[in-house]
């Protein structure tokens, strides 16, 4: 049996202690924000903090988690108030997406450590490869996050993270439903 503290609520695992901690996340606790990407630590979408310090949850055993204080992207922030969060929406450095909860965790990690970071500082703390090629503004992001951290920005608030299913149906024509009832099989 394993216990840690996830997103500050405690968790006991009754899996192989030897199970990556990213699949303990993803398949035991239903935190699927932290992806699976490469399984071998190089692009860091898997990213948490463990104790405050951003590692590849994929390279982390349970048994190493044992005890610890984890935080995923859903204990960042559910409403995604945090200023990284509000940043990569304000300066549209997210594209697909899948990389994105590893490097919000990556980025919050740096900001509380350095809430003005250098480029150089940045480069270095963000290792996650991402296939769209956003890092400029991932950059221009993580610098504003910074600012909002040290209240001296303010960002309108991000969207929030549902949409209902008719304001999809609405804006989204292929997903508006038909008043036809649907085809039975005879």
């Amino acid at each position: 049996m394993t216990k840690m503290t996830v997103n500050n609520r405690p968790v006991q695992y009754l899996l192989d202690p030897e199970t990556p901690l990213l699949f303990a996340l993803r398949e035991a606790s239903n935190l699927t924000g932290t992806k699976f990407g490469c399984g071998t630590g190089d692009c860091g979408a898997c990213m948490v903090l463990i104790d405050g310090v951003p590692l590849r949850s994929c390279l982390v055993s349970i048994a190493e988690a044992e005890g610890r204080l984890i935080t995923t992207i859903e204990g960042l922030s559910r409403d995604r108030s945090h200023p990284v969060q509000q940043a990569l929406v304000a300066e549209q450095a997210i594209q697909c997406g899948f990389c994105t909860p590893g490097i919000a965790i990556a980025a919050a990690a740096l900001l509380e450590d350095n809430p003005s970071p250098s480029r150089e500082q940045i480069d270095a703390a963000i290792p996650n490869l991402c296939r769209c090629g956003v890092y400029p503004r991932l950059v221009r992001a993580i610098e504003r996050a910074g600012r909002v951290a040290a209240r001296a920005e303010v960002i309108d608030a991000a969207p929030p993270p549902a949409i209902a299913p008719e304001e999809a149906a609405r804006d989204v024509p292929a997903l508006r439903t038909t008043t036809a009832p649907p085809a039975t099989r005879g």
